[in-house]
Parts: structure tokens; C-alpha cells; sequence
């Protein structure tokens, strides 16, 4: 099988690949309205935290931990970068790049959204539910000690939540009906967090607003550049 085509450079133009749209510019002034609309709406619903924590626990209850459990476990980082990695690579090698392209733009949003929760995540060093100290924000230093990266520490914002929600809506800006699908998972992974004790509701919620936010801004840098790569296997694979 031959694997050059990955180092292979042509450059097509918007002629040549035809099926490939031309970017649309993104409306920053909706991106900052949205921004604005769900910081209000996570402060709101801040109050609920406790209450809603508690009637979504099931660490009590063998069955629905289990389902929590995998729910959680497909929301993981490595989990999104295997399959996209994967489905995209496949969809190249069978002629399908104009597949490929877009599930690779979500993934990529994905994984750079999480990067940049993780940071913001050692940043607040607000402690879990479950966490043996006060609930709050602690920063980067507690009791005389660093906490960068401790798991009692890393709670705001949730980077299953945010890599679920930012893989959701980066297909649902490319395609709405996959993107409807990939939703479903997405609220899957954020129950999970809740129902494990793992996260408070606005840790959820902010990492919601923080993947769709994430996933708006990037689709005019990153789809075009990325379905031109994908052209460039794909013309390279066929010679």
C-alpha cells in the first residue's frame, strides 16, 4: 500500500475541488452575543449546583454508575482522537475525501478546545464535588502546596464536557443532521459527569459555552485549510 501521498504536496484551487465550499467569515458579533448569553445563563443557574448535583447522583445505584461509567469514558480525549483519526484516515484510502475533511475539522476543534479547557481548568483549581476541602476556587497554590493538575483541583470546566460539546457543535456546522447525533452524545458525556459526582452543573454548563464558542471561531481558520490537505491526499493517492 502506498503511503507517500501523505508527503506529497499539490495545491488545487477552488476549481478543482469544486465539492469543497468557499469559508464563511464568522459573525463575531454573534460569537460575543453567545458568549455573553451563556456566561448570564451559567451564572443564573449557578444557585442550582447543589441541587441538581445531588438529584443526578448515581454512584448509589450499581446499574446507572455503569452506564455513567462508559457514557464517561467515550467522552475522553484519547477516545475522539483514535476515531477520527481513524474513520478520516479510511474515508481517504476509499475516495471519500470530502467526508473525511469535516469529521477531521471536528476532531481537530475538539482536541484544541480541550487543550486550552485543560489550562484554563489548572487555572481556577475549583474542587470537585466529591472533593475532602472546601468547595471553591483555589487557584493554583492550596495549603502551602501546588495543586496544578491535581484531580480534587480540576473541576471548572469539565474537559469531557467541553471536547464532547465542541466535537458536537463543529459537525453540527457542517452538517445538522450528524450533528443532532453527535449532540445526543454530547449530552450523554455531560450527564455522565454530573451522575458520577465528577463535576458541579456549571462546570457542565460553562464547558458547553466554552465548546460551541470554541467551535464557532475556529471553523473559518481551520475547515478550509483542512479540506485543501485532504484534497491534496486524495489527488496525490489517485496518481
Amino acid at each position: 500500500m502506498r503511503f507517500d501521498f501523505l508527503f506529497t504536496r499539490v495545491t488545487p484551487t477552488f476549481a478543482e475541488m469544486a465539492f469543497f465550499e468557499k469559508p464563511t467569515p464568522v459573525a463575531r458579533g454573534k460569537v460575543l452575543l453567545w458568549l455573553l448569553v451563556g456566561a448570564v445563563l451559567v451564572a443564573l443557574l449557578w444557585p442550582l449546583d447543589g441541587r441538581v448535583d445531588a438529584a443526578l447522583d448515581v454512584t448509589r445505584n450499581p446499574a446507572w454508575q455503569k452506564i455513567a461509567w462508559w457514557c464517561s469514558k467515550l467522552g475522553e480525549g484519547w477516545v475522539i482522537i483514535v476515531a477520527v483519526l481513524g474513520l478520516s484516515f479510511l474515508l481517504v484510502l476509499t475516495n471519500r475525501p470530502r467526508v473525511a475533511a469535516p469529521i477531521f475539522f471536528a476532531g481537530s476543534v475538539s482536541v484544541l478546545v480541550g487543550i486550552f479547557t485543560l489550562i484554563l481548568r489548572a487555572l481556577c483549581g475549583r474542587a470537585r464535588p466529591t472533593a475532602h476541602v472546601p468547595q471553591g476556587f483555589y487557584g493554583l497554590w492550596y495549603d502551602g502546596h501546588w495543586i496544578i493538575g491535581k484531580h480534587e483541583f480540576s473541576s471548572f470546566p469539565s474537559g469531557h464536557a467541553v471536547t464532547a460539546v465542541a466535537l458536537a457543535a463543529a459537525v453540527w456546522l457542517v452538517h445538522r443532521g450528524w450533528g443532532t447525533v453527535v449532540a445526543v452524545y454530547a449530552l450523554a458525556v455531560m450527564w455522565s459527569r454530573l451522575a458520577l459526582q465528577a463535576h458541579h452543573l456549571s462546570d457542565v454548563l460553562a464547558s458547553a459555552v466554552i465548546g460551541i464558542t470554541g467551535a464557532l471561531l475556529l471553523k473559518p481558520i481551520l475547515l478550509t485549510s483542512i479540506e485543501f490537505q485532504f484534497g491534496n491526499w486524495h489527488r496525490a493517492w489517485k496518481k
